[in-house]
């Protein structure tokens, strides 16, 4: 107490009590620091307890944060049509203690991950954001602030999932482009119009799949199921590499599913299984072959570039959710329709994805397959890093040929 009577802290009635010239702040993200006006110096501590403390909750119902010309944040309340420094979560603070993540399941829903989380800062980019777990996707990032940017091969319809998410909330930064993953041509003039922008990526979202697919060649020559599940999103995210890196810390989700055997004999990748004949096709073998790609990706791709500050993660956004992918296939459908009462919500199965493109605990970390927002552990297949590697040889190959064979249709 002597050192504070020196200091001329002594003389408040409240152990809380801020002496004179200190102001009481806070940041973006909740956490109360203290400013010194006499000193012109900031701290964490208070300076009478020296305890650290933070917001407790979200900002009251009809406030909003924003920034001025000025760059202050500045509190504005919509209802009562006022404006103010003061951030109104300062009547509730906590000391800081170690807060363990929260748990999530099968049973979460996207907004309630990121319910709080302020993503202003943030650009997504989401494959197949037009409809089903993709468009939720897309929905929660953005009304939480995000720009988010629906990579769509029907632009009609990306753009009405944008009408969709700006009725939502007005102000949501959300816009639709072309990319079709059945083109090479066209995932790499998507990705040329990308860069143009000029934008960061600090979230790439692998979502789009076909499912149940009559056979059939793409442009380039490929089994059309594999090149949309995986070779499509592989060379999307070769040309937008570098702005990932550059975007650090960046993250890619790749969304998988339920998958299946794909090496031969000799334990190599088997391109007669990835992109077989017709009379050697089935759809959902295909598709759960594309999808045991698309963990091999993640994994070889985090190997990659996790030293440039850039993470991948493959998740299963879970069973029995009922979407429009299967729509091509009568009986799956029907099925569907009998189970739907016990499926989960698209907001369910938009979760995983969304909490592995947030969550703290995730920061850095990657090559892992997360099922219901859990880290589960796939086949031992799944996890050979000479099949991933393989996987990537190949695919870049593929790559190759098929835009030289895009290129002799064209003509």
């Amino acid at each position: 107490m002597a050192a504070l009577k020196y200091a001329g802290m002594d003389d408040t009635d409240s152990e809380d009590e801020l002496p004179p010239g200190w102001e009481e702040r806070s940041t973006k993200d909740g956490w109360v620091y203290y400013a010194n006006h006499d000193e012109m110096r900031t701290q964490w501590e208070h300076p009478k307890t020296g305890k650290k403390k933070r917001c407790a909750g979200d900002l009251p119902y009809g406030w909003e944060q924003n920034t001025n010309e000025h760059g202050q944040t500045v509190y504005v309340d919509h209802i009562n049509k006022r404006s103010t420094y003061f951030d109104p979560r300062q009547v509730f603070t906590v000391e800081d203690v170690i807060v363990k993540p929260k748990r999530y399941d099968g049973n979460s829903a996207a907004l309630e991950i990121l319910q709080g989380r302020d993503l202003s800062d943030k650009v997504v980019l989401i494959t197949g954001g037009n409809s089903g777990i993709g468009f939720e996707t897309a929905r929660s990032f953005a009304l939480h602030g995000a720009h988010v940017i629906l990579a769509c091969r029907n632009l009609s319809r990306a753009n009405k999932a944008v009408s969709s998410i700006q009725e939502d909330w007005q102000k949501a930064r959300v816009e639709a482009m072309m990319c079709d993953l059945a083109s090479l041509r066209s995932v790499r003039e998507f990705a040329d119009t990308f860069k143009a922008k000029k934008l960061p990526l600090h979230i790439l979202v692998c979502n789009a799949a076909v499912c149940t697919q009559p056979w059939s060649l793409t442009e380039d020559g490929l089994e059309s199921t594999f090149q949309v599940c995986h070779l499509g999103h592989f060379l999307l995210v070769q040309c937008l590499q570098e702005v990932l890196c550059r975007s650090a810390p960046a993250r890619v989700v790749v969304v998988s599913s339920e998958f299946t055997d794909l090496l031969d004999s000799c334990g190599k990748v088997d391109l007669a299984r990835l992109s077989p004949p017709r009379k050697e096709y089935w759809s959902m073998l295909a598709y759960n072959r594309a999808k045991l790609c698309n963990i091999l990706f993640s994994n070889e791709l985090h190997r990659r570039l996790s030293p440039h500050g850039v993470s991948s993660n493959a998740v299963h956004p879970g069973n029995m959710m009922y979407t429009a992918i299967h729509r091509t296939w009568w009986l799956m459908t029907f099925l569907f329709t009998l189970a739907r009462p016990f499926t989960k919500s698209l907001q369910q199965g938009a979760a995983t994805s969304v909490y592995c493109a947030v969550a703290p605990e995730l920061e850095g970390l990657g090559g892992m397959y997360f099922n219901n927002c859990f880290r589960c552990e796939p086949s031992a297949q799944a996890q050979d890093p000479d099949a991933a590697a393989g996987l990537w040889e190949l695919s870049e190959r593929l790559v190759a040929q098929g835009e030289t064979m895009g290129q002799i249709r064209a003509i």
